[in-house]
């Protein structure tokens, strides 16, 4: 004995679920987002806020990281600065030699005045000779500031910042003009209590295209990545530049540097003074990033909103659609209790006659007899169809497939009824072919299909009355055809003819009483043999339903449940 399920799919089911997946879950869903929503928006303020402070400290760690290497080379360049014993000249010759970034050093002492000395492989290019020419003559004024310059280097010592002294100064270049460095510095080779002053001008290009650039991409590379903990993935997403104070033209930038607005500047006061330093995301902004995550919101939040549109749309078609079933239940009850007390009135009005001796002739008791009999098998036939759609709805319809001879069996099945039929005034028009192959069908299921199809046009067929029925072979398929000259069906109306509980718009149908299942239980049984039902109608000229039946037997053992 099977187990009862707890629950049973039917069209309260379908509704409760198409409701808690079409609207339920999305108006949910677009609640919980609204309400994220809320939240992230000072989230966002925060995190921006956060990534401001973040790319502030960010540029102070690089400007003390400019300053210290731009100390170190200038500290090596003060280490090789010579002695009083040296020769000076050559020795400051050697110094430029070595520090290649130098691109002049000079040297003022009191016993010895001013020297000046610059590339001397440079010393062919204009810009680079009036360039010297125009610090060497610049420079003299050290003679007359040597005091004010030891003061500044006491005050730095006892401060414990590096005694330098820096001045920007501007190179001429065909381009433009280039940013120079000049650093002036005490020399430890002398003694304290003489009055001499070293210094060196940072090359102009080695600034602009290897320092600047080699400092931001190892603290993009290393620092800044490690802080993120991403590596150079997180870091990639930086860029850095420098640029003069008051102009906008960078010049040095990072890698990845765009033509974009920097998020966050910083003024250099100390070794590189009269530059300012930037920073930015690569390609965007942070206001870009807002913008892109609010049009991101709005676009989740109209998907939900379609979705939840959708869904109520679709639980308003299913509320109809499952309204209009109910009242076509409604209807169904209605006409099979009116089909049911037809039949049964007339049995026991004729059977009361029989039973009160009121027919004396035995030819009228015949009549009687008959009627009583055509009735009752009116009724099975009714009830038969009514317990086939009801297996059918439950899934528990079953049929047996059994060896038949097709022509024997719908031959039979139409001369039960002849009588009948030609007794309405029916022209019937029978054509069956007599070799057709024995094939494996449910003998009573088809037997009802080709009834159901007769009585729908023997209903139907007010003007008119004809009815055909064709039994042949053609391409692997047996068809089996039911024609009538009857009312017709529109072709907008054509394909719902077979839904179950439906019947057509037209007067003259709804004056007709039936079930509205016939149609359904035919092309579920004729589904289960494998095969097809059409309907071919005009209104007016009648209809033609034809059965196209395989002729190979339908998958599945016979019994198979449908």
């Amino acid at each position: 004995m099977k187990k009862k399920k707890w629950w049973r799919w039917d069209g309260r089911m379908r509704l409760f679920l198409t409701m808690e997946l079409a609207v339920v879950l999305p108006a949910a869903a677009l609640i919980g987002f609204s309400v994220w929503k809320l939240h992230s928006i000072q989230r966002d303020k925060v995190i921006e806020a956060a990534i401001q402070r973040d790319f502030q400290r960010m540029l102070k760690v690089s400007e003390k990281r400019l300053v210290e290497e731009g100390y170190a080379l200038l500290q090596a360049v003060r280490a090789d600065f010579p002695s009083p014993e040296d020769r000076l000249g050559p020795a400051l010759e050697e110094v430029l030699a070595n520090h290649p970034y130098a691109a002049h050093v000079f040297l003022y002492d009191e016993k010895t005045g001013l020297l000046f000395r610059s590339q001397p492989g440079r010393m062919e290019e204009d810009d680079f000779r009036r360039e010297s020419e125009k610090l060497h003559a610049g420079i003299r004024w050290i003679k007359t500031e040597t005091e004010y310059l030891r003061e500044q280097f006491y005050k730095q010592k006892e401060s414990g910042y590096p005694q330098v002294y820096t001045m920007p100064t501007w190179a001429p270049r065909k381009d433009g003009r280039g940013y120079q460095i000049v650093a002036l510095f005490p020399l430890p080779k002398f003694p304290s209590e003489r009055v001499a002053v070293g210094g060196m001008v940072f090359d102009s290009e080695y600034l602009t295209e290897e320092f600047f650039p080699a400092v931001f991409d190892k603290l993009l590379a290393k620092d800044f990545a490690e802080r993120s903990g991403g590596g150079k993935a997180a870091s990639s997403e930086v860029a850095m530049m420098v640029r003069p104070k008051g102009m906008k033209k960078p010049l040095a930038t990072s890698a990845g540097w765009d033509a974009g607005k920097p998020e966050v500047e910083r003024n250099i006061e100390m070794s590189f003074p009269g530059l300012t330093l930037a920073i930015k995301f690569q390609g965007t902004t942070v206001a870009a990033l807002a913008q892109e995550f609010q049009r991101n919101a709005l676009l989740v939040i109209g998907g939900l909103s379609l979705f939840l549109a959708g869904g109520i749309l679709l639980t308003y078609r299913n509320v109809i659609r499952e309204m209009g079933l109910a009242k076509l239940k409604s209807d169904f009850v209605s006409n099979v209790s009116h089909e049911l007390r037809t039949p049964l009135s007339l049995i026991r009005l004729y059977a009361e006659t029989l039973e009160l001796g009121r027919v004396q002739t035995p030819e009228k008791q015949q009549e009687y007899y008959g009627i009583i009999r055509k009735e009752s098998e009116r009724l099975t036939a009714l009830i038969n169809n009514i317990l086939d759609f009801s297996r059918i709805e439950a899934g528990k319809k079953e049929y047996s497939f059994t060896d038949t001879n097709l022509s024997v069996l719908v031959r039979d099945t139409l001369e039960s009824y002849r009588y009948q039929i030609e007794q309405m005034g029916f022209a019937f028009d029978v054509r069956i072919e007599d070799n057709l192959p024995r094939m494996q069908v449910d003998r009573e299921a088809i037997a009802r299909s080709l009834l159901n199809l007769v009585n729908n046009a023997v209903k139907y067929s007010q003007g008119e009355k004809y009815l055909g029925v064709n039994l042949y072979r053609t391409n692997g398929l047996v068809k089996l055809e039911v024609i009538d000259h009857g009312i017709g069906i529109p072709r907008s109306e054509q394909p719902k003819v077979f839904e179950k509980f439906y019947r057509a718009g037209d007067s003259l149908v709804h004056n007709t009483k039936g079930s509205g299942v016939g149609l359904s239980l035919v092309r579920h049984i004729v589904q289960a043999h494998g095969g097809q039902i059409s309907v071919e109608s005009m209104p007016g000229q009648g209809s033609k339903f034809t059965i196209a039946l395989p002729m190979q037997p339908p998958a599945g053992p016979p019994g198979a449940t449908a």
